[in-house]
């Protein structure tokens, strides 16, 4: 049965459907980067909201930039924007429903304008975003914006069409400016620390560079709420999609798998409103900052601690290496020495069962998620989860030597080639300059690290490179296991 409105009534009775009106519910929301997170956590959790007869006005128009996007929008329009979220336990039981929440689908590359339109309509209150750690176009060790990339260039040029995220949303904005309304607001859903406030600084820095009056505009009436998000949700398998038909009979072209954990937690800075979202679960707070802490340097940097240790040992799938019982004690010893001590209290949170479920959901066999995913962009990952971690230990004195160990196993992986020897496909936007350097490492051992572009300053600290150094020449010399084994009996 292939899955759009008119087969919603044969749908499988253990598949969860919409109960409410979908034609009554009205687009509020636009979302650039319409992937399986999003999906997977704030579509469902809008979902939530339309079935308990809340939010009709708050429905979500997709919005595609990129043009690998064009499948999302051909499947979103053979199947009337419906897909299926199916929560994987680790007993093997599934939670599936099908999600109506998406009620409209553009593809930006055909019809610019209409997303543009689409952004400057009156009933448009929230323009979310999931566009990655890289989409906000800014320096990972400077903060600044890149007005030199070429897209950039292009969108700012004398009656450019907009292409980016950045010219279509300012775009919209300044008809809203002309028009006589109120900007709508920008919401970031990405993992990066203080997500809001570098989507703020980002679109403000484009402004800038197209009208200084429309950004004094948008830096006044705009909100740019900073939020935490959290589901793991690997990339759509076709197993995933067969199984699915095996299950249920339901044939889906692009279904959602994740974890049944799921987090958000939202600072409640909106210009226009927004849906009840603690209705359905949502940590509606003032200050999002000690959320974003404790999951960035926890969960987040820890699937990097385990992400190459792991690849280097062997491991393929995630589950696999927190099953080990060497990599769950490193990782618990990462997050118990290294990264709470740099957090803030937070509220609601009893952090050593937050770590205890964290170790839990790494070890959920059902889910399936890959190691090289984890490894992926890691440029971008790196500098933003775990060098927060290691420059604050380093001004308190605190503990260093498993962070450093997981930079030291980045630039280990980097040289793209395993311990048996088999090459390693390094997935990184700065994989030409990168992995050059890693190999080069073997004659001089700090190249990785003397990268200021992606470590800054911490090629200057003796502490940080004497650790590093150490960490990289057992990783080369015993590998990965063995630094494991020595970082585990001797701290």
């Amino acid at each position: 049965m292939k899955l759009r409105a008119s087969t919603l009534a044969e749908v499988h009775t253990d598949v969860e459907v919409p109960t409410y009106d979908r034609a009554a519910v009205t687009t509020g929301i636009v979302h650039f980067g319409v992937g399986g997170f999003h999906r997977a956590h704030q579509a469902m959790y809008v979902d939530r909201l339309l079935e308990r007869g809340e939010a009709s006005d708050w429905g979500i128009c997709g919005v595609g930039v990129l043009p690998h996007d064009r499948k999302m929008k051909e499947v979103m329009a053979e199947q009337d924007c419906l897909y299926t979220l199916a929560l994987k336990h680790a007993d093997g039981t599934w939670e599936t429903r099908v999600i109506g929440s998406i009620v409209e689908y553009l593809f930006a590359p055909e019809d610019p304008e209409a997303v543009i339109e689409k952004m400057a309509s009156e009933a448009v209150k929230i323009v979310s975003l999931t566009i990655t750690e890289g989409g906000y176009n800014f320096s990972t060790t400077t903060g600044e914006f890149d007005e030199n990339n070429p897209a950039i260039v292009a969108d700012l040029a004398d009656g450019a069409v907009p292409a980016t995220t950045f010219g279509l949303v300012v775009e919209a904005l300044a008809r809203r400016k002309d028009r006589g309304m109120k900007p709508f607001t920008i919401m970031s859903c990405d993992n990066i620390e203080g997500n809001g406030h570098i989507a703020k600084s980002t679109f403000l820095a484009f402004a800038r560079l197209k009208d200084s009056e429309l950004a004094d505009w948008i830096e006044s009436e705009a909100t740019f709420p900073n939020s935490m998000v959290d589901r793991i949700t690997p990339v759509t398998t076709p197993e995933v999609m067969q199984e699915l038909s095996d299950r249920y009979g339901i044939e889906d072209a692009w279904p959602v798998a994740a974890e049944p954990f799921t987090q958000w937690a939202l600072e409640d800075s909106f210009t226009l409103g927004r849906p009840p979202f603690e209705d359905v679960g949502v940590q509606v707070v003032d200050d999002v900052t000690p959320y974003e802490l404790m999951k960035l340097r926890l969960l987040n940097a820890s699937h990097q601690a385990l992400a190459y240790f792991g690849y280097l040992s062997g491991y393929r799938l995630v589950h696999e290496v927190c099953q080990d019982s060497l990599f769950s004690e490193f990782l618990l010893a990462y997050m118990d020495n290294e990264a709470t001590p740099t957090l803030q209290p937070v509220p609601g949170i009893d952090l050593t069962e937050y770590k205890r479920t964290l170790i839990e959901r790494f070890s959920n066999p059902e889910i399936r998620d890959t190691v090289a995913r984890l490894c992926a962009e890691s440029s971008d990952r790196i500098p933003k989860w775990l060098l927060p971690v290691i420059r604050k230990n380093l001004e308190t004195g605190g503990e260093i030597a498993r962070s450093t160990a997981v930079v030291a196993s980045w630039a280990r992986y980097a040289e793209a080639v395993d311990e048996s020897g088999e090459p390693i496909e390094i997935v990184d936007q700065l994989k030409d300059s990168l992995i050059p350097i890693a190999q080069s490492q073997r004659e001089n051992p700090t190249a990785f690290i003397a990268n200021r572009a992606v470590f800054g300053d911490l090629i200057d600290n003796e502490r940080f490179v004497a650790e590093y150094t150490k960490q990289l020449t057992s990783l080369q010399e015993n590998g990965a296991r063995a630094t494991l084994e020595s970082l585990t009996s001797t701290h």
